[in-house]
């Protein structure tokens, strides 16, 4: 009998360990969060460094010409191997839909409306191509109108959280190319200026010989305040470009009268990734 009830009591702990073990693998499964492991949490200064990396990472405000914002129309970049950027602008807000690629992207519902103004059009809830482009349009919607267009941008702010790039600027509202600008009419323009009525940044002009290009289309994280080139800004830096050189000596000397054909080449090949692949805006001339 004794040897008999030594079986069940010792019958009776195994029970009650293996209820305790089973007890332990179901309160683990349920408080441990499904997913790869993560690792230890990060602290508070982790974190906020986290989100200064992240600040640091958000581009510049910028400003765009309706040949540049037509870029960003979600289709194959082929050099790049990969679909390019979705923005589109609303009363001149140029917003980054990338995120909402399956309604704006290629194939979308709006894909119509990728690297286009199109306040008028949303304001209108119409597909006609003839309200795309119309900034001007937009000031002269009806109330209703002009409310719906609010909320359009309300949402896409507030609720879509889409990020904004920068400033539209129509064709109209451009500098006219052929203008003579004086050394001064250029320094004035260095980005530390007002910003101009309609724009998202000062703009950035720099002289290459003949023509003066506006960075602040585009260029502002290399020729803005700060940053590598900054020194070019508002100077004809047609010795430096010529010269690849960041000496501020050569950016505050224009004369190119010394240098030879290679380096000429090389001015002339920068003045065509001014135009050509960046799209930087002509905005006036300079006297040679």
């Amino acid at each position: 009998m004794e040897i008999a009830k030594t079986i069940v009591e010792s019958f009776g702990y195994l029970i009650i360990i293996i209820s305790a073990f089973l007890g332990f693998c179901f309160v683990n499964a349920v408080s441990t969060p499904k997913g790869p492991n993560k690792g230890p949490k990060s602290t508070q200064g982790e974190k906020e460094k986290e989100k200064e990396d992240e600040e640091d990472d958000v581009d510049p405000p910028r400003n765009f010409t309706q040949k540049q914002l037509l870029e960003f129309n979600g289709s194959n970049d082929e050099k790049m191997g990969e679909p390019k950027s979705v923005y589109l602008s609303l009363n001149g807000i140029v917003f980054d839909v990338s995120d909402g690629r399956d309604f704006y992207g290629p194939g979308g519902p709006y894909e119509l409306f990728a690297g286009h103004e199109c306040g008028v059009a949303l304001a209108k809830m119409s597909f006609n191509a003839e309200f795309l482009d119309d900034l001007e349009g937009c000031n002269s919607l009806n109330y209703g109108e002009k409310d719906e267009l609010e909320n359009w941008i309300s949402k896409f702010e507030h609720w879509r959280s889409y990020p904004i790039k920068g400033r539209l600027i129509p064709d109209v509202n451009m500098p006219d190319p052929t203008i003579i600008l004086s050394e001064e009419e250029l320094w004035k323009n260095n980005g530390d200026g007002d910003v101009p009525e309609g724009y998202a940044t000062a703009p950035i002009y720099i002289g290459a010989h003949d023509k003066v290009y506006d960075m602040s289309f585009g260029g502002v994280g290399f020729y803005g305040k700060g940053c590598s080139y900054n020194g070019f800004a508002g100077r004809n830096a047609a010795r430096a470009l010529a010269l690849m050189s960041l000496d501020p000596a050569d950016a505050k000397n224009s004369d190119i009268s010394d240098l030879n054909p290679k380096q000429i080449k090389i001015m002339n090949d920068w003045k065509k990734t001014f135009e050509e692949r960046k799209g930087y805006p002509i905005v006036g001339k300079l006297k040679v």
